[in-house]
Order: structure tokens, then sequence, then C-alpha cells
């Protein structure tokens, strides 16, 4: 009896174990993941948002990556990185043996060189050049690359490690403009098969991938929603297996991780939101006292209650919550909605009330018609302003800031790195992406001498005055904070991998159960 007893008490372990392991059925099957983040470029030269790194980070290499939850890179397409001297002005990585392109031919140094200088060279409106401000030039010799610093910038590992990094194939790629096309041509854990603009990405794993991971994951297709509300339908009908940027508030809200019959995955994000104004001269919001008055009306908590159903943050730095640095410098100087001190204010500026502007946002991402309506609506309440609201497909949208078309504008940040830097230089520099002409020589300076620290958390100071000045000269309003959700069938897993602060975008980490 006891013997049957054991034999059965195997064979129940044993068909435990196979059920939690992937079927041969599975093994190949395709993960579909949903989102409504869009694409910019297909070249890494010109794009600089989550949706096109998000490709990137699959089919390209970088020198360098992040680990789930790190925050320091580690080596990628190369075998090591380091500064060779203690002014933090050159940095020299050696490249792994045996990388290849899709071409066959072997990845060198050479190309590491032309993928960062033409990043520079070309200079897209759209594209991440800002992030390299501090790149003074590259050189490459046998297996080594060289970048040699203007000045100290312990951050530039990290910046190494983003899409901006991405090294692409010189045979491939033209150096004075950026390449058109519906391919890719890395050397990442996967392979993009089929692309079309808007709809849709096949990727498959890349057999000859070397490189940091352990290995590449199961063909994935992407699909592109064009806004929130069609994508949780889709995921409701199970027309995708992975649901992720961005659910609808609605359904964020009625999440569970307890619920059986999908996994939820939430993980502390470095996502913020914040309000940019055109500060050039010629916009309606070029003087000062006009955007500290706004900055008195602005009601971040109804915003969070109302049209995000509680699923955001209010968010009073420009720093985010679990980064070194943050404050609450606009709660500090704006504590409370008050329409007699942003009136006093105009009345110092000699403005005609109401003021008028205009104010742009993103089709499709997330919930901002709602979130600009809602601005409107708080805005004009005042009496003091009258908001012209108008919504623009992603690319347009992009270039319309970036060329000064709109006063003010609602745009997402995702953290290009773990690190505070990126909400520095990228977004409040006088070269910073976000194009509001501001310029400031002092927080300049901050950013500048905020980066002399390998130490991060010695730049906290630097930071917080930042902040403080920003608090003061207003280029921008912050307005909230994310969780990140993942959601999926349950028969998916490591979702929990798939965003986190590093900025990553890991499709490789998810698998069949």
């Amino acid at each position: 009896m006891r013997i049957l007893v054991t034999l059965l008490v195997l064979a129940i372990v044993g068909i435990g174990g196979w059920q939690l392991l992937p079927s041969q059925d599975n093994k190949n099957k395709t993960i579909i993941v949903g989102t409504t983040d869009a694409v910019t470029s297909l070249d890494p030269a010109g794009a600089y948002d989550a949706g096109s790194w998000a490709l990137f980070n699959n089919v390209f290499q970088s020198l360098l990556t992040f680990e789930p939850g790190g925050v320091q890179p580690v080596p990628d397409a190369a075998q090591s990185c380091r500064f060779t001297d203690t002014g933090l002005q050159t940095y020299r990585c050696v490249l792994r043996d045996g990388i290849t392109f899709p071409s066959g031919r072997a990845m060198t140094a050479q190309d590491v060189k032309f993928s960062f200088d033409r990043v520079k060279k070309i200079n897209s409106d759209t594209g991440p050049s800002s992030l390299f401000s501090t790149l003074s030039s590259v050189t490459a010799s046998g297996d080594t690359v060289t970048f040699h610093l203007a000045y100290a910038d312990a951050t530039f590992p990290f910046k190494v490690a983003t899409g901006a990094g991405s090294i692409v194939d010189k045979d491939k790629y033209p150096a004075n403009r950026l390449r058109t096309g519906n391919s890719l041509d890395g050397t990442g854990p996967y392979r993009l098969t089929s692309y079309t603009q808007g709809k849709q990405a096949d990727l498959q794993p890349n057999s000859g991938y070397k490189g940091g991971l352990d290995g590449t994951g199961r063909p994935v297709k992407l699909d592109y929603y064009p806004d929130s509300a069609k994508l949780s339908s889709a995921y409701q009908a199970k027309e995708i297996d992975v649901a992720t940027r961005t659910l609808p508030p609605a359904m964020v809200s009625k999440l569970s991780p307890s619920d059986p019959d999908q996994r939820v995955s939430e993980s502390d994000s470095a996502e913020t939101r914040n309000l940019y104004f055109n500060t050039r001269k010629g916009s309606a919001l070029h003087d000062v006292l006009v955007r500290r008055a706004l900055a008195w009306l602005v009601n971040r908590e109804e915003l969070a209650a109302t049209v995000y159903d509680g699923t955001v943050e209010p968010l009073y730095s420009l720093i985010p919550t679990g980064l070194t640095g943050h404050t609450t410098s606009f709660f500090d100087q704006y504590p409370t909605q008050s329409v007699a001190k942003a009136k006093a204010l105009l009345e110092e500026a000699g403005v005609s009330t109401p003021v008028e502007f205009t104010f742009g946002y993103g089709i499709g991402h997330g919930a901002g018609a709602e979130e600009a309506a809602a601005l409107k609506k708080q805005l004009e309440a005042s009496g003091l302003f009258k908001v012209d609201v108008k919504g623009y497909e992603w690319t347009a949208f992009q270039k319309s800031w970036a060329t000064g078309k709109m006063d003010a504008w609602a745009v997402g940040w995702v953290a290009d790195y773990p690190d505070p830097d990126t909400f520095g230089a990228s977004l409040v520099g006088s070269d910073s992406t976000m194009s509001t002409g501001y310029s400031s020589h002092e927080v300049d300076r901050l950013i500048k001498d905020s980066q002399r620290f390998a130490d991060r958390g010695r730049a906290d100071a630097d930071f917080r005055s930042i902040q403080t000045d920003v608090a003061d000269d207003v280029p921008l309003i912050p307005l909230w904070q994310r969780t990140d959700y993942v959601v999926s069938s349950e028969d998916v897993g490591g979702t929990q991998y798939l965003t986190d602060s590093t900025g990553l975008f890991r499709l490789w980490s998810l698998d069949w159960i």
C-alpha cells in the first residue's frame, strides 16, 4: 500500500510539474502584446519616444543595458566599459566578439562610432541628439571605441544604455539623413520580420544574438491601438495576450492581483506628465508672470481623482518620487489654487484678460483628451484665461511642439534611465527635447555640476536647487506620476519584468506558462 501511495504521489507531482512547463504546442506560439504607444521612426537617429524605443530595445543592441530593477548599466554589445580618467571625460568600451548584423557582417567599433556620430550629425527635431550634448567626439580602433566628453559626465554610461545608443550597420544606414522604409538591421534579441505603421510589428527571436542576456524570448507581435479604449476592448475580447501602455483609467482602477482569470503586474514607475509652455517671444505665455498665474490655478488632485479615477498621484516636482533630488517645489510655491493671486500676477504683467492661448495634446495617448478638457475648464473657470484645445496625431504633435506651433502642451515622460538626470537637461536644459525655448544659465550650471558626481547621491543638492528655479520660472507645471500596470492572460508569465524605471521594454521576458 505504501508503495502504491508513493507512486500515486509521484505521478501527481509529475503531472503538476509538467503543467508548469511550456507545452510544445506553445513553444513557437506568438505572444501578442497590445499598446497605445506610437512609433515616430524606425531609425534610432530620428526617434526619442517610448514607442520607438520599445522596438529599438528589442531589435538593436546598445553597448550597455539595464537588468530588471537595475540602477547601474551592465554590458550588452560591449564586453566591458569604464571611465579611463578621474575627470570622467574619457569613456572606453571593448566590443564583445562574434556579434553579426543580419547581413552577416561582423559588428566593429567603427559601427559604434558611426552610430553615435550620425545621431549628432543628423540632429533630428524628433531625435535623441540632446542626450549626447556632453559628447565631443568618438574614436574607434580595433575592437575598442572611446568617447571623449566635453566635460565631466558621470551619467554618460546611462545614456549609452538607452535607445539613443542603438548600434546600426554603417553599410545600411546613411550618415547624413534618416533611413526610410519599414525594416531594421539590428543585432538585438529579436529580428523585425514585418512592420505596418500604426498597426503592428512582428518580431522573431534572433538565433544569432550575442550579448548580455541569457537568451532570446518567444515570437512576439506588437499590436498598436489608436486609443486606450480600443486597447481595453481588444484585451477583453482576448485578441491580445498582454496589454500595457496605456490602459484606460477606468480599467486600471478595477484591476486586482487576485483575479484568477488574468495576471496583473504593478510596479513603481518614473513616468510623469507635465504641462509644458512655449516661453519664446511671440507666445502668449512668454511672460513668466503669466506662467506663474497658471501655476496658481491648476488643480492636480481634481485631475487625478476625476480624469484618472485615482490611478495616478499628483506631482509637485520635476523629479518624481523614488529618485534622488525629489522635492515638492511647486507645492511649496503654489500650495493651493488661488484666483486672487493669479489675477494679481496678470495685473502686474499688464496683460489683458482673459489671456488666450493654444493647448495641444496627443490623440490616443491615455486620457489626453479628457485631461485637456479638464484643464481648460479649470483655467477658464477663473475668468482669466481662454484656452483653445486641439488634439494632434502623435508625429504631428511632436513636430508641432518642436517648432513652437503651440503655446502649451501636455506630454508624458517615461524616464530614459534610472537617474534624476533624465529629468534635467532633457526637460529643462537650454537644448531640451521639449523645445520650450526656456533657457536659464543657473539651471544649465546646476545640471552640468550634477553630472560630475560618480556617486549620484552627491548630486541631490543640485537637483533640489534646479527644482526651486523651475518652480520660479515655470517652463512647465508637473501634473502627475503613474504606477506602471501590465495585464495578461493567465498563461503568460514574465510580465513583471516587461517595464520598470530603467526605461527598457523587455519583450524577451515574456513566456508561456
